[in-house]
């Protein structure tokens, strides 16, 4: 018999050690192993990291096998693994009807349990009794079952398994925006059963989804039907949400030692490096103690501080926490795990050694790894005056399995027994390395030949539709149709995925359906339901941000390939050739690079060698359980007429409507066969029978709410223009009577009583020609009648929703915008995406607003929820006007694209608040075109959705922008057109600097007054920065050089160190006004145009006021002077205010100062002291805090005067002195400052015109608009003020004023 080798002895000694520890708890029965003798209930969790050191020595012995009796226990170890996960999985299954539920609502009270009973695979307590939504738990178990299967190890059994498998995907799929416990089950760190967004949870589900992706459940010996799906959009949003949260780990952690488990073994979830290491600083440097690391800051947990018998702590309990957490060796088995992927020998033995020397040593030689170490009850005031000095005893499990196996996992590898890819055979560890740099292919497709000729006169050789066969092209609702067929099974009552949108991710791949070559176009080109795809510059800049986002994001194999199809939408008005915009995008796709993306354009057919493809098999006939297959019987009977080449297709009662969509989709494009002539009426049954099953087809997409299918099929006879059913509609080239009749008196038709005449206001409806007048007509009938009411208008089913529709379709075919965002609103249409734009502007940290402020009319939203409800909310929030409803839509998914590719946009914004946001849009026009409360209103609803965007993110990014408006003749009631142009550097040429420009702005207006027939092109532009030097440039940001003490007149010298904000938010922004003060006012909207025309604004009080021209309560912001300079800083005020932009670091100032007060009032509301004892500095949750007080001041440039209060406040926190005051009112500070400027002022001349005082507030006008520095500058003012209110308290304080 051969010797034992030195590595079989060590193999055998952690054998006994796995044994003695790890499998001797093994339930015989089901597998699971219990958390301890006191605690027999098996958590998933610890149930999957246990057995990870079991299936880790399974692999050692089987590559280090000296004897046969090795390979034998490398079986009996895997099948003890295969016992465990199967169990594992066991449990699951009888949960099914969460999972299914789970799906859909989202909802505590349907998540899988935690923990289950050791014995029998059963729950042990309620649904309400614990916090069970823990999606790292589920992720962790889907994360090793795909590990363990790539090794060898067959976990997975049947097809139903398989479905069990793929619905757990889906379970954890929208975890980026699912609020769980976490995995220390308690959610918020104060313990009362509070959900929140949990970075670890986030980073091991897309690790899940990322391993199990295309993986074979069965393993080598599996077909096509056992491969499991993700999807590549789900992942890149736990990604991006993942980058934007770490190093902080939720709302109430700032720092949490779990995200180690993400940022390195085993989940290996983020990609950038840099994010990896400092979010291991953080760790290292605020949570390791001598004894490992504790699990967050103020973490109660087995402290001597801690209530035994209550389960929750008070608010302010948990200062009581601080420098007494216990700390957990356990972290350091993943640091050990770390050092040894990353290749670091010093990481490895500094903290094995340090690990070595606080395990427990038992008898028998095994060392233990204990849960934590606890402070000694007698020692804790030691440890709060000098942390880290105590000897510590270790307390909870002995040993913490969980710690316990990885430790040994750790020992293999440093050993060598193992190499790091055996336990990582999917190369996750990989996750860090840079990708190349990826080449996104573009596919042009034109809809038909006549825009492909058009598209060969302009030099872009492309294809059509029906040049691509046997490639076919579908929208992508057909894919989201099809992937929700994906894991159904009847037996096990599993629904699939639910039916959601596929990102630009998902349609950029080539699929396998039915051995058929499918791609898709992008989901924005099948906007059916909301307008913006009606806007072709919209289009454009959708696919700039797909193109982008693609180039960045796209990690699968092989390139991506973007469908793009041009369509009639995309033509001129005459059809005559392409939009502008859609041509030169075109043309800069063949140049080879767009929107930072590398560009290769070509045909479909080209790509299919370069393109990444999936294989979706299971459509093509699954078993009993699963989607219905879809039988064809041939008639082989050529000579039959109705045959025509085409199989009689037959449908099972079981087969969905996809799959008949599908087979009819194939049958319809596969090559006809060629038949013998037949006579004229065999040549009419088969005409008649292909119509027949195109319009079969048609109404089978229909059904799957694919409206656009004539794009996608090569046939015309869907093609043809239809005929306008009830309006007597305008014809766009036709001349417009352009009379305007101005009239005080309605021309509403009534009856003899005085009421109005409906049927007489039908016949109105019919005569007229002029879309606005159509539409107030409409809009008096959907008040009064309601959309169901029946008008009669050729014929029955007239009804006003049907008549809206088609104004609807017109007012887009003419791009007139404000009529349809006014239709839009009274159609009560929604955006398709509504929901996932207000999730991923959630799952960003970022809490919404709708309505205008104060509250309760402006509403507040937390957590995502359902479209339907959140709809809802806004139409109450709105307060039935439908002008901000609908506006409220549009900028919610605004917001979310651009939070989407430039999350740093929104730096230190903590809550969006969408109804303020649209007030101060409706601002800027207001005073940059000079315009009233009710022209600008009408101005932001009659922008493009593209001029909207651009609008909104030059608000957002300070960028400096010009408004042009053109006035035409006035037609079809028309509002006159506004664009927003970025100008560039303001004083970048020596002529702004001499003020030519502004001579050059003064002659334009002149030539104007002297011109009023020709009142075009006149050109208002908002100046972004001072065009004055600032000589004493302050910044906060700036260290401010204090030595021990603060005195009075130091305080005040400060006035020229001071800035409102960091150097990045003074630069690059907008002024309040327009320079210039137009004597002759633009074109107002019409009272009354023709003979026919509707003074609807005079009707019966107002009743019938348009939503179009529905204020938005636009502050008055006083007069209008020719000074540049004037409304500069109001405006900058303003915009940050209502953004909720504040410096960088604010938050953890407010934090110091109310350390050393009782707290801050602002407008009656306090932000007690407190707060701190309950959160951190760091702390999401804290800023949130604050930023709510701060949202009490309905006015956004009072808040923001308050915020520099603050903000100088602040300073006092450096200075040595233990209190500053009990309440300080920071209001009491603002007005004393107002108080002195106005003194000042007064004492220099000003009159009291100019010292004007903002009604609602009590601030003069013109303080508002200083600057922050200079001798009058509001932190000048707010210094002083400052020294005044709390000078008792300060060292010195007898100084006096300067």
């Amino acid at each position: 018999m051969r010797s034992r080798s030195n590595s079989g002895v060590k193999l055998d000694n952690y054998a006994r050690i796995v044994h003695q520890t790890i499998l001797r708890h093994q339930n015989p029965v089901t597998g699971l192993l219990p958390a301890s003798g006191d605690q027999p209930d098996a958590w998933v969790r610890d149930n999957v990291y246990s057995i990870v050191s079991v299936w880790a020595l399974s692999l050692a012995y089987r590559k280090n096998a000296d004897r046969d009796e090795d390979k034998a226990k490398a079986y009996e170890l895997e099948q003890s693994v295969v016992k465990l996960m199967r169990g594992i999985l066991q449990c699951i299954t009888r949960q099914l009807d969460k999972v299914e539920k789970f799906k859909y609502s989202k909802s505590e009270s349907d998540s899988l349990h935690a923990k289950y009973n050791t014995r029998t695979c059963a729950t042990v307590v309620g649904d309400d009794q614990w916090g069970h939504l823990q999606v790292d738990a589920t992720s962790l178990f889907l994360l090793y079952l795909a590990q363990m299967t790539a090794s060898g190890l067959h976990i997975v059994y049947t097809q139903d398994e398989v479905d069990v498998v793929q619905n757990l995907m889906f379970y954890i799929e929208a975890a980026y925006k699912v609020a769980d416990y976490g995995m220390w089950e308690r959610g918020d760190k104060t313990n009362q059963g509070i959900t929140e967004l949990n970075a670890s949870s986030i980073g091991m589900a897309k690790a899940a989804l990322e391993a199990l992706d295309d993986l074979n459940l069965f393993g080598a010996k599996g077909g096509p039907g056992s491969v499991v799906h993700a999807l590549a959009d789900d992942i890149q949003h736990c990604q991006s949400i993942l980058t934007s949260m770490l190093p902080r780990a939720s709302m109430s952690k700032e720092v949490d030692a779990g995200v180690l488990a993400i940022i390195s073994y085993p989940a290996f979830a983020v990609e950038d490096m840099n994010i990896v290491n400092v979010t291991k600083e953080e760790i290292i440097s605020k949570l390791q103690g001598r004894y490992g690391c504790c699990r967050f800051l103020r973490d109660g947990h087995k402290t001597p501080k801690e209530d035994p018998n209550r389960l929750y702590y008070e608010s302010a309990e948990l200062k009581l926490f601080e420098n007494i957490e216990c700390e957990w060796p356990l972290f350091w088995t993943y640091l050990i795990l770390d050092g040894i992927f990353i290749n670091s020998p010093e990481q490895v033995q500094e903290y094995q050694e340090a690990l070595e020397g606080i395990l427990i040593k038992q008898k028998d030689g095994i060392r233990l790894v204990p849960e934590l170490y606890s402070v000694p009850p007698e020692k804790v005031e030691e440890e709060y005056s000098n942390p880290h000095s105590v000897e510590r005893i270790p307390m909870g499990k002995c040993p913490l399995k969980w710690a316990q196996s990885l430790y040994i996992l750790g020992n293999l590898l440093a050993e060598g027994f193992l190499a790091p890819g055996e336990i990582d055979p999917l190369n996750r560890r990989f996750s860090t390395i840079p990708k190349p740099d990826v080449v996104v292919q573009v596919s042009i497709l034109a809809e038909n030949e006549e825009i492909k000729e058009l598209l060969m006169k302009n030099g872009i050789d492309v294809e059509s539709v029906a040049d691509i066969y046997p490639i076919h092209v579908q929208p992508s609702s057909v894919l989201s149709h099809i992937y929700a067929r994906l894991g159904r099974n009847q037996r096990l009552g599993l629904t699939g995925r639910p039916y959601r949108r596929i990102g630009v991710l998902g349609t950029s791949k080539f699929y396998i359906i039915r051995n058929t070559m499918f791609a898709f176009t992008p989901q924005f080109i099948d906007h059916q339901q909301f307008y913006l795809a009606l806007d072709n510059r919209m289009i454009v800049e959708m696919l700039r941000t797909d193109l982008s986002y693609l180039s960045s994001r796209w990690t699968m194999t092989g390139r991506p390939t973007v469908t793009f199809p041009v369509s009639q939408s995309m033509l001129t008005e005459d059809h005559s050739d392409l939009d502008p915009a859609v041509l030169a995008t075109l043309k800069k796709l063949q140049d080879g690079y767009f929107g930072g993306a590398r560009i290769q354009t070509g045909k479909l057919s080209e790509f299919l060698t370069t393109s990444c493809c999936a294989h979706l098999s299971f459509l093509d006939g699954k078993a009993s359980g699963s989607t219905g297959r879809c039988h064809e019987e041939y008639d082989d009977d050529e000579d039959d007429d109705d045959d025509d080449g085409m199989p009689e297709l037959r449908f099972d009662d079981g087969a969905d409507d996809l799959a008949q969509y599908l087979d009819r989709l194939l049958a319809h494009s596969a090559p006809q066969k060629v038949k013998s002539q037949v006579g004229g009426l065999g040549k009419f049954q088969a005409a008649a029978s292909r119509t027949r099953k195109m319009v079969s087809l048609k109404t089978k997409a229909q059904e799957l709410n694919v409206h656009n299918v004539n794009m996608y099929l090569p046939n015309k006879l869907f093609r043809s223009s239809q005929p306008s059913l009830n309006l007597n509609l305008s014809d766009p080239s036709a001349p417009q009577d352009s009379q305007v009749v101005v009239s005080t008196e309605s021309n509403i038709p009534r009856d003899s009583s005085g009421m109005i005449d409906y049927h007489a206001l039908v016949q109105l409806l019919k005569n007229t020609h002029n879309l606005q007048d159509q539409a107030d007509i409409l809009y008096i009938l959907f008040k009064d009648k309601g959309m169901d009411w029946d008008t009669g208008l050729h014929g029955k089913g007239s009804t006003v929703r049907c008549l809206l529709t088609q104004l609807y379709s017109k007012a887009g075919e003419l791009k007139h915008w404000g009529l349809i965002r006014m239709i839009s609103g009274m159609l009560r249409k929604k955006v398709e995406e509504l929901d996932w734009a207000c999730s991923d502007l959630l799952a960003h940290q970022k809490h919404l607003t709708v309505g205008l402020p104060p509250e309760p009319r402006e509403k507040t939203i937390t957590a995502p929820i359902p479209p339907d409800q959140l709809a809802r909310l806004i139409d109450e929030a709105s307060e039935n006007n439908i002008t901000l409803a609908i506006l409220t839509q549009e900028v919610m998914v605004l917001l979310a694209m651009n939070i989407r590719t430039q999350p740093c946009l929104f730096s230190e914004m903590f809550r969006l608040r969408i109804g303020l946001i649209i007030q101060v849009m409706a601002t800027e026009l207001a005073q940059s075109l000079n315009c009233s409360e009710e022209e600008a209103t009408e101005s932001l609803m009659s922008l493009s959705p593209s001029e909207l965007k651009n609008l909104l993110h030059h608000i957002l990014s300070g960028k400096e922008f010009g408004v042009q408006r053109s006035v035409r003749e006035i037609d079809a009631g028309v509002s006159p057109a506004i664009s927003i142009h970025h100008l560039g550097n303001v004083g970048a040429t020596k002529s702004e600097r001499a003020g030519i420009s502004k001579l050059k702005s003064d002659m334009r207006m002149l030539e104007h007054r002297l011109s009023l027939t020709d009142p075009s092109k006149m050109e208002h532009r908002l100046s972004l920065t001072d065009p004055f030097q600032m000589e004493h440039r302050l910044s906060l940001t700036d260290p401010i050089k204090m030595e021990h003490r603060l005195s009075l007149t130091d305080l005040i010298k400060m006035e020229h160190r001071l800035s409102l904000t960091d150097s990045v938010m003074m630069e690059h922004r907008l002024s309040l006004t327009d320079t210039t003060k137009l004597d002759c006012p633009l074109a107002k909207p019409r009272k009354s145009l023709t003979a026919h025309s509707l003074d609807i604004e005079n009707i019966e009080c107002g009743r019938y006021r348009l939503p179009s021209i529905e204020s938005l309560d636009i502050p008055e912001s006083g007069p209008v002077a020719k000074d540049t300079r004037h409304g500069q800083w109001l405006r900058r005020r303003r915009l940050d205010g209502a953004l909720n932009r504040v410096p960088v670091g604010f938050y953890q100032k407010v934090w110091k100062i109310l350390q050393k007060c009782h707290g801050l009032s602002i407008e009656g509301f306090v932000l007690p002291s407190s707060t701190t004892r309950e959160m951190t500095p760091g702390e999401i949750k804290f800023s949130v805090h604050v930023e709510t007080v701060l949202n009490r001041v309905p006015q956004p440039e009072y808040r923001q005067l308050l915020v520099e209060a603050i903000l100088v406040l602040t300073m006092l926190a450096d200075v040595e002195i233990q209190s500053v005051g009990s309440i300080i009112h920071i209001e009491k500070i603002v007005h004393i400052a107002n108080d002195m400027f106005c003194k000042d002022q007064r004492d220099l001349g000003a009159e009291e015109h100019i010292l004007e005082r903002d009604p609602s507030t009590g601030v003069c006008r013109l303080l508002y608009d200083s600057a922050p520095s200079g001798r009058f500058g509001s932190m000048t003012y707010l210094t002083k003020a400052v020294a005044v209110y709390v000078q008792d308290f300060l060292p010195g304080g007898s100084c006096a004023l300067q």
